[in-house]
């Protein structure tokens, strides 16, 4: 019922705002097909009228949305598609094909959503209209209460009904009768222990589901069609770039060309993932969950979904405990070296930081070698220094006592409980941990590690495999609700609905995904270690979601 509510609060209107947005819309010359639909997807997608004011929408309570929040997609989603929100409660798809199709108890033409209403009465441009200003169905019976009215000139309903039949399903790229294609995607600058362990992963899941395939389903006593009509063999596609970040998008571009995807799985990489990111934003290709630590996320993206923001959300949290503190720290010093991901995270830490009167300094050691004892050391008291440094560098700390102040190391970049910090450092540090600690998350890893043990599969980098495992298991079940619906756009929509129904959720206490959000997970803990040796963790902090 989560998205059922927010439509009940957000799909309140008022009559006066409502026809003060209809009065501002102006008598406007033909436009072309193509404007018609740059309109109608603008009223659909953002609640943008024509003349560039706000939708307004109306409900009998008599509250008012506007803008965004009263947008089409807020409750019938980008795809078109609607989502079912449990028992009873459902929004149903309006794309073309459903809203038209003439009355018939049989919807074997029809791809399968469980909010379809395939024996209504088919809706007419002018009962539609209707129905989107009034609130009267096809059949003419009044909607249900979470539909909310509309007051629209004919223009605007025009172009919106227009855009609502292009929002018919089509054939989607790396779709067959008998195959779903995916792709996953590694970086030329991934770890190359953690690329095998995630592939190792990744064909051995591809194998086991093709092992089940069969081509047809059988059909139910009623008559009416099993819900999975047809189960498809899985192709997973490797896409290895090379060179420069600059040249990846083209690359994508060249693979894509010659091996159509419905979408790409997991994935792996280094430094950078954003023209990965770009690119998959840029041509609607659903990326699912990749293995990166610095991911890359705009308020309005839509087709990459992340684990979590990686050491982005790590630099959060470091913020969100010095500014709890009851003395505020005056100076402190981020080191990170030139081109990793700690450059990026340092860069994430002073935004959060804000203007609190706190002096950042950043020290940027060379991509390689330079001075690290030296680094840490210089004119000025220190209050707190945080480390965005390889286990390399960690080592290297052994030489020299810790510097007086807060210290603070990233959990990513050190290899969390493993990170060999020198037994001098560990009581005074503390590290971010996006994760459950070990000893809370063993139930939710006993299954994968039988898998993993069953099939052989040599557990070389438990993290990257446990979210690779994850993000299989996800992909497998949003594929499975699908049924035969299979829409990119839906694809993504139907992740967001089911993750947070998962039970084994791996190394993460809790995933979950709202609309417009990339991130399943969204907070973390501050650790330390307990023991001058080991890998025991023991927790600073309760769960923070900054």
């Amino acid at each position: 019922m989560k998205r059922a509510l927010f439509c009940w609060l957000s799909c309140a209107a008022g009559v006066l705002g409502a026809a003060l947005a209809c009065a501002a819309t102006e008598r406007r010359a033909p436009a072309s097909p193509a404007a018609i639909l740059k309109v109608g997807e603008a009223i659909y997608r953002r609640g943008v009228l024509p003349s560039g004011a706000p939708l307004v929408g109306q409900r009998a309570a008599g509250a008012t949305v506007e803008g965004v929040d009263a947008a089409c997609t807020r409750c019938h989603r980008r795809s078109g598609l609607g989502v079912m929100e449990g028992r009873g409660s459902s929004i149903p798809p309006i794309s073309g094909l459903y809203l038209f199709k003439p009355r018939s108890h049989d919807d074997n033409d029809l791809p399968f959503v469980e909010s379809m209403r395939a024996e209504r009465d088919p809706y007419t441009e002018a009962t539609l209209a209707r129905a989107i200003r009034e609130g009267i169905a096809a059949d003419g019976r009044p909607l249900g209460y979470l539909m909310p009215r509309f007051a629209l000139d004919d223009a605007a309903m025009a172009e919106l009904i227009a855009y609502l039949k292009v929002l018919t399903p089509r054939r989607m790229p790396g779709v067959t009768d008998t195959e779903l294609h995916f792709a996953t995607v590694i970086t030329p600058d991934a770890d190359p222990l953690k690329r095998t362990a995630m592939l190792d992963v990744l064909t051995q899941y591809f194998s086991d589901k093709n092992a089940a395939y069969r081509n047809t389903a059988p059909r139910l006593r009623s008559g009416r069609p099993v819900m999975f009509r047809v189960t498809r063999r899985w192709q997973l596609h490797v896409w290895e770039l090379s060179g420069a970040a600059d040249t990846w998008e083209a690359q994508l571009a060249a693979h894509l060309a010659k091996e159509p995807v419905f979408a790409v799985i997991s994935g792996i990489g280094g430094r950078t993932w954003a023209p990965v990111h770009r690119f998959c934003e840029r041509t609607g290709l659903p990326c699912l969950m990749p293995n990166v630590d610095l991911p890359d996320a705009a308020p309005d993206d839509f087709y990459t979904v992340y684990f979590s923001k990686g050491v982005l959300l790590e630099a959060e949290l470091i913020a969100h405990d010095l500014a709890a503190r009851a003395v505020k720290a005056q100076r402190i010093v981020l080191l990170f070296r030139a081109g990793d991901i700690g450059e990026q995270a340092a860069a994430a830490f002073t935004a959060a930081i804000g203007a609190s009167g706190t002096t950042v300094i950043n020290r940027r050691l060379p991509a390689h070698g330079g001075d690290l004892r030296r680094a840490l050391s210089g004119p000025g008291l220190v209050d707190a220094w945080v480390l965005w440094l390889r286990p390399g560098d960690l080592e290297v700390l052994a030489q020299r006592p810790p510097p007086a102040g807060s210290l603070y190391v990233s959990g990513l970049m050190s290899e969390l409980e493993q990170a060999p910090l020198p037994e001098s450092w560990r009581p005074a540090t503390r590290m971010p941990y996006l994760f459950d600690l070990p000893d809370q998350r063993r139930v939710r890893l006993d299954y994968q590690l039988g898998w993993f043990a069953a099939r052989k599969i040599k557990v070389s980098s438990l993290r990257i495999q446990s979210d690779t495992f994850l993000a299989c298991g996800l992909l497998a079940e949003t594929i499975s609700h699908m049924v035969d619906a299979f829409q990119r756009d839906y694809l993504v929509e139907r992740l967001d609905d089911n993750i947070e129904h998962r039970i084994l959720t791996g190394y993460y206490p809790r995933l979950s995904l709202g609309i417009g959000q990339n991130f399943g997970s969204k907070g973390g803990y501050l650790v330390h270690f307990a023991e001058p040796k080991g890998a025991k963790l023991a927790r600073d902090s309760e769960w923070i979601v900054p």
